[in-house]
Parts: structure tokens; sequence; C-alpha cells
């Protein structure tokens, strides 16, 4: 099932996500499934729960958009461990579609989550991988990357917003 993408606004973004307990379920599989088919759909390369609409600690990830299978990363409860070195690079987001801005990550970031089985682990990305590893952790906290530009590029980009919102065309 492809699940429309949440758009800039709506409060599921803006807060922090639900830890997840339950492992290893037949909902889950289908629910991690269901959050890659609608990243795919929509061309992206990572995909928070929270931005189809569920406020859970979940996030996939495929830097290879679909051409490598053993790119699939699902990332439940996900920490970042340690952030080393820096890279600046357009970033876009797809719940905030149109927009993108120049924005300062680590280039190499550790993290360490669960699997769909609850499963343990810890995975190190470097460059596009690991701007990735913050962008979807960002948002299982309510963080949009816009949160990493000046006040001045943020406030223009919620003017515009609120312009396309009055007009209808932000749903």
């Amino acid at each position: 099932m492809i699940y429309p993408i949440v758009k800039y606004g709506d409060p599921v973004l803006e807060r922090e996500a639900e830890e997840v307990t339950e492992f290893g379920t037949p909902e889950l599989d289908k629910f991690l499934d269901d959050m890659f088919e609608s990243m795919y759909a929509a061309k992206g390369v990572g995909l928070a729960a929270p931005q189809i609409g569920f406020s859970r600690k979940i996030a996939v990830i495929d830097i290879s958009n679909a051409e490598n299978p053993a790119d699939k990363l699902v990332l439940i409860n996900p920490q970042i461990l340690k952030v080393e070195g820096k890279q600046e690079g357009e970033e876009g987001c797809l719940s905030i579609p149109g927009f993108r801005e120049q924005v300062k990550r680590g280039k190499r970031v550790t993290v360490r989550a669960q699997d769909a089985k609850g499963e343990f682990f810890e995975k190190t990305g470097e460059d596009l991988l690991a701007r990735a590893f913050l962008h979807e952790t960002d948002h299982l906290y309510g963080k949009l990357y816009i949160s990493h530009v000046s006040a001045l590029k943020r406030d223009l980009i919620r003017r515009k917003v609120r312009k396309l919102q009055k007009a209808g065309e932000w749903t």
C-alpha cells in the first residue's frame, strides 16, 4: 500500500515519535514493506514513519533507489552514536516538496538501531548515507531539515508554504 506523504504544517512532523516495542509481527513487516513502497513511489531515498502520519520511531533508507536490494535499511528506534567530519550539500524532503537548501551535516555517521526482529545493530555510513541517517533520525524527534538552515531561509520557506496553503496548493 502506498501511503500519501504528510506535508510540512502537519503536527505529526513536529513532535517526537513513539518508541517501537513490538517486533517480528506480520503487521510490522507489512508496514515496513508499505514504507519502502511509499518511499519509492515518492522518489525518495529515505522515509520516516511520521512522514506518512504514523508517530513511530521507524525509518527506511535505500540510497540506491531500489537498484541494489542489499542497500535497503530499516532503522527502528535509532540513535546517532557518532558524527565525524563535515559535508555540505543540497537537501530536500518529501514532506516539503519543491524546496531544497544547502545543509551542513556530518560526513561519517554511526547509528545504532533495531531491525524488524528487534535485534540491535550498528551501521556507519558516509556522504549520502550519513546524511540520510541524520535526516531520517531528525524526523523521529520532530525535527525537519529546515531547522538546519538560517532563520531567514526558514522564515522564507514558511511564508511560501503559507501562501501555497492559502491558494489551496499545499494539501
